[in-house]
């Protein structure tokens, strides 16, 4: 019997276990869906005829799916913007030398993470309905951008120091050593390869923005689920509308998962590019020459 780093490989009687227990399993979920199904059949909700106001009502589009969209871009973008900038900014803060804004930097952030983004949305929400801050109608859209700005711009803040202290400890030792002072090192050296090192996760954090603005929900906000659960009223086929936001919130996610993928690809490729065009490291030791009595440093090495 090989054995693993951690852990033994399974002999014969635990193969042949796992074996029985992946086909139960199979069977478990096979029966699931299949008695799903049944259900949704025996309440018409998968007739033909439910799936029809789709491809023939253009209102359905028009009235319902459309707007639903627009309100979740909306919240989306929004709140995408607004936490790219809390987050580097609280990720500058994190970073600072100075110990105050560090430490209120670094309950701010810990502080956002813990607390649940619908809680924050419900909170955000009932505090501007009451104090009249925003109108009436923007108010839960306000709500949305403030819950899912303060949680992910908080996780981006945290992207933003992992990032910088990930690039080898010679990137802030050169700045230094040519008289930049740290904040300055940080800000002209650190930071620009950080966020671009960090950009296929960044637009991973965009696709949970993007899905978190359904919670927008509970709130009264008229996003894509909410326009679905209209539609389902309307129409009396409320799990096809469901299934079909589903699949709209589906292809818009792997659409961005593919945006996210291409970046590190391309960010990848001209990684190697610099590595192949900066040439092999050599020994050569450029010489010291006096040229008007003032010591220049000679950078042509095969002068000898």
């Amino acid at each position: 019997m090989s054995a693993n780093v951690l852990f033994d490989a399974p002999g014969p009687r635990a193969r042949r276990r796992h074996a029985i227990l992946s086909v139960v399993g199979v069977l478990v979920v096979i029966g699931l869906v299949y008695v799903s199904v049944r259900k949704m059949q025996d309440a018409s909700q998968l007739h033909a005829d439910m799936w029809k106001p789709f491809v023939t009502d253009r209102s359905v589009w028009r009235d319902y799916l459309i707007p639903g969209l627009v309100g979740t871009f909306k919240a989306a973008l929004i709140s995408i913007v607004l936490a790219g900038a809390f987050g580097l900014l609280l990720g500058i803060g994190r970073l600072s030398q100075i110990a105050p804004v560090r430490w209120v930097s670094s309950v701010v952030v810990e502080f956002f993470r813990a607390v649940p983004v619908l809680i924050m949305m419900i909170a955000s929400y009932g505090l501007y309905s009451r104090s009249g801050v925003f109108p009436p109608e923007t108010a839960p859209l306000a709500g949305v951008v403030t819950g899912l700005t303060l949680y992910n711009g908080s996780v981006i803040a945290e992207l933003v120091r992992s990032g910088v202290y990930s690039l080898p400890k010679g990137q802030s030792e050169a700045g230094l050593s040519v008289g930049l002072t740290p904040s300055q090192t940080l800000r002209s050296i650190q930071l620009p390869q950080a966020l671009t090192a960090m950009l296929p996760a960044l637009i991973g954090q965009f696709v949970v923005i993007l899905k978190d603005s359904a919670l927008g929900y509970t709130i009264t906000y008229l996003e894509l689920l909410n326009w679905s659960k209209t539609l389902g009223s309307a129409f009396a086929n409320t799990l096809p509308a469901y299934l079909v936001a589903a699949v709209l919130f589906i292809i818009i996610n792997y659409l961005l998962t593919l945006l996210a993928s291409r970046v590190q690809r391309r960010l990848s490729r001209r990684g190697r590019a610099v590595v192949a065009t900066a040439g092999p490291v050599t020994g050569a030791v450029p010489e010291a020459s006096t040229l008007g009595g003032e010591g220049v440093i000679n950078t042509d090495a095969t002068q000898r």
